[in-house]
């Protein structure tokens, strides 16, 4: 072997490996961007989960995580004396087919550690199963990618870097697939940064606006992405890999009579809520009293709601539902995602009077023109949407979006 070849890959072991030889090095890395001015960055929920500390590379530690484990999405606080360039949002619908161009740091350790651009399609409007919370993209992912944002060829944020399905997962189906990406959606990210009381701007480029080169866009939107590294994390790799996009959801827990679905909320009867209480004491309440076959537990405000029947489970980061094995069968696991004190203004095509939550559930799950619903409680109104306009905070409203 050539002394050239040997020095190549003693460069390549030490870049790949290295980290686990310095104490202070970090044990994984991923991306995010920029989403106020004031100092918040987006990433992925997985890139920083079991870290013990987080660092944006060149501006210093991040404080203040919050994690959407549902929707894989994190926000970090950074410290700076000037301010930064957020991302813009965009408002427009998602094309089918639509080019995009993604941003990150993927492969750092062994690959340049500067930010990569790669170029791409929109391949579907939903990810797995219809999930419509994803996009299918074309853009090659590669560990480090994740939490980085997708842009089009405006600079206006269409989704975030997520999930791939993986080979393992592909042959255990018995399918071909390759270069199968996913990218969680604009608008699910915008919910949660107003669920964090975070806003975002937003907005769509001009007609006459002519597309920007990928050069271009590097230039417009690299300032605004960060690689983020994490330390601390036990068996980690040296970049974090995109989420393995399930082809399931995930399998609930058995705990005595009832039945565990965390992240879901139960759609069912209501009869009775106890303040106050804790999941345990939630869980052994429904157990003692015959009428109660499922539980929706709101972790935010230790709100234990009681319920004597459930059809379905709809996602819900805030809550953790519960409910009879007797009813295992019968129990549908939706796709929806609901959001309290959120409303999607625009859209609506059809109202529903003197309704029921449950009601208005049903009629958006049976109706393929529907994508969401905000339902009234006060008012027992359920209005249909055939379009999700921008997010926004909205007291007394519940939001279902497909």
């Amino acid at each position: 072997m050539s002394v050239a070849s040997r020095v190549l890959l003693a460069a390549l072991f030490s870049a790949s490996f290295g980290f686990n030889c310095l104490a202070e090095s970090p044990t994984s890395s991923g991306t995010g961007f920029v989403v106020t001015s004031d100092g918040w960055l987006m990433t992925n929920a997985h890139v920083v989960e079991g870290c013990q500390r987080i660092e944006v590379k060149g501006k210093g530690d991040a404080s203040d995580p919050r994690v959407d484990e549902t929707n894989d999405l994190a926000l970090l606080k950074i410290a700076s004396p000037e301010p930064l360039k957020p991302i813009v949002f965009r408002r427009a619908p998602t094309r089918l087919g639509e080019d995009l161009v993604a941003i990150g740091y993927p492969l750092a350790t062994l690959l340049a550690d500067s930010v990569k651009v790669t170029t791409g399609n929109v391949n579907a409007l939903a990810g797995l199963r219809n999930d419509t919370r994803y996009l299918q993209i074309s853009t090659p992912i590669q560990p480090g990618n994740s939490g980085g944002p997708v842009v089009d060829r405006a600079g206006f944020l269409m989704g975030i870097t997520s999930a791939t399905l993986s080979k393992q997962t592909a042959d255990a189906i018995g399918i071909t697939a390759q270069n199968v990406n996913f990218a969680i959606r604009a608008s699910v990210a915008d919910l949660f940064l107003q669920s964090q009381g975070i806003s975002a701007q937003s907005g769509d480029a001009d007609k006459d606006q002519p597309a920007l080169s990928t050069a271009d866009l590097a230039d417009k939107i690299t300032p605004s992405v960060f690689q983020i590294l994490c330390y601390g994390k036990q068996d980690a790799e040296a970049s974090v890999k995109p989420a393995e996009m399930p082809t399931s959801l995930p399998p609930p827990s058995v705990t005595a009579s009832l039945i565990d679905a965390r992240g879901y909320d139960a759609i069912g009867f209501d009869y009775r809520a106890v303040k106050d209480v804790s999941f345990s004491e939630c869980h052994a309440t429904c157990e003692g009293d015959g009428q109660c076959k499922a539980i929706t537990y709101n972790t935010k405000y230790g709100v234990c709601f009681l319920k004597n029947n459930v059809v379905a489970l709809i996602r819900n980061g805030d809550a953790v539902a519960s409910y009879a094995s007797s009813k295992a069968a019968d129990v549908i696991m939706s796709d929806f995602t609901s959001y309290s004190g959120m409303d999607l203004p625009g859209g609506d095509y059809r109202r529903l009077r003197g309704s029921n939550y449950l009601e208005c559930f049903t009629a958006c799950i049976g109706d393929n023109s529907c994508k969401a619903f905000s339902y009234v409680p006060k008012k027992s109104e359920c209005w249909l949407k055939d379009a999700l306009g921008k997010p926004r905070a909205a007291k007394g409203v519940e939001l279902g979006v497909k």
